[in-house]
């Protein structure tokens, strides 16, 4: 088995102010370092990171040979969009879990503000991004997709305000209580998020729909384009050190016009491979992509973030207060489950689960139980 021993990220800064000018190996080695400082004495045998936007030349080796771990580890570079750094989580632990090594750092990287800009031979203009599908596919941007989703599963804005308003809310409750403290790397000058901040529900109401006319998709309940980066260490559970136990970990497809609605199949699959019911679960941190992405998901799985479940679903926040570092918000939530779970001292056998929606149609989810 597979157990997380140490989890850390950056502060998540908004693309274009706190980290405009630090490349995304910039953010990735410092927490890695860390990472790697948590459990020390024993060498790394690889790391795999989860980018989406990077340049390219494999961000993983880079960022462990800035980190300083030598020569001799490796790095390989991941990228399931959104679900990167959790997609590169599942994988360090299917090695650690084969027997192949005996501690991977594993986690994701983002940085926006210094992405690249890419343009096909021959064209003047700089494209927006990738295809997320071949022609004859739904290849809806992420905007559009979330207010898809909230039209199919019936979430008014009303409900994503409130949503919205809430991660802020806790997210700067979270802060102020210190909650955050030992899982943050500073980095950049800075030791803490950049943007959650005091939100009404009143101001809210009176921003207009972001992507489609008359839509339910805001600028307020979005989540912005940041940068920032998380990583985790993985070992063998013979280690006998206290941490988060893999239980189950799936990736799974679903309709790629509908990209939001992934983490509902994928959860199924890792519960019933646990043989395991939601209501058993403590702990669930789901990438706040958009307010209405995390509403459908969390009706389907029957769970109420805005009322019996609130201390369960992101009680601390999420990216729609931290911010969404693309490649990386995969690991960050990791690590919220670890400083939820094992830093605050919950008993074995508490389980958690982390979930991402991502662009394509997939879904990634992965089910943990603490052990100490």
């Amino acid at each position: 088995m597979a157990v997380v021993v140490a989890a850390r990220r950056t502060p998540i800064g908004t693309a274009g102010h706190a980290y405009k000018e630090l490349t995304v190996d910039r953010l990735a080695a410092p927490v890695i370092a860390a990472v790697a400082g948590d459990v020390e004495g024993r060498p790394v045998d690889d790391v795999v990171l989860g980018n989406c936007m990077g340049p390219g030349g494999n961000v993983a080796r880079l960022s462990a040979l800035a980190a300083g771990l030598g020569h001799e580890v490796p790095g390989v570079t991941v990228d399931r969009q959104c679900g990167s750094g959790l997609a590169a989580i599942l994988l360090a632990a299917q090695a650690v879990r084969s027997g192949d090594m005996d501690l991977v750092i594993a986690g994701g990287a983002e940085s926006a503000s210094t992405a690249p800009l890419r343009t096909r031979r021959g064209e003047a203009q700089p494209y927006a991004r990738a295809p997320f599908t071949p022609g004859g596919h739904p290849d809806p941007d992420m905007g559009p997709a979330a207010e898809a989703l909230a039209a199919s599963c019936g979430v008014s804005r009303e409900r994503q305000d409130a949503y919205a308003c809430r991660s802020h809310a806790a997210a700067l409750a979270a802060r102020a209580a210190g909650r955050f403290s030992e899982e943050i790397v500073p980095v950049g000058g800075r030791d803490g998020d950049q943007r959650p901040r005091p939100m009404r529900a009143s101001s809210l109401a009176r921003l207009p729909a972001a992507f489609t006319a008359g839509g339910t998709v805001t600028a307020g309940n979005a989540s912005p384009v940041s940068d920032g980066a998380a990583a985790v260490a993985i070992v063998p559970d013979r280690a006998g050190l206290p941490g988060l136990r893999l239980v189950a970990g799936s990736v799974v497809g679903c309709d790629p016009g509908l990209p939001g609605w992934g983490p509902v199949p994928a959860v199924r699959r890792v519960l019933a491979r646990a043989g395991v019911e939601v209501e058993r679960v403590a702990a669930v941190e789901i990438v706040e992509a958009f307010s209405a992405q995390v509403l459908a998901v969390t009706d389907a799985l029957g769970l109420d973030p805005l009322g019996a479940d609130g201390e369960r679903v992101c009680p601390d926040g999420g990216a729609l207060a931290l911010g969404h570092p693309w490649g990386a918000t995969g690991a960050v939530v990791v690590t919220r489950l670890f400083a939820r779970l094992v830093r605050a001292g919950a008993p074995p056998g508490t389980l958690g689960l982390a979930t991402a929606a991502v662009g394509g149609g997939l879904g990634v989810a992965a089910l943990f139980e603490v052990v100490r």
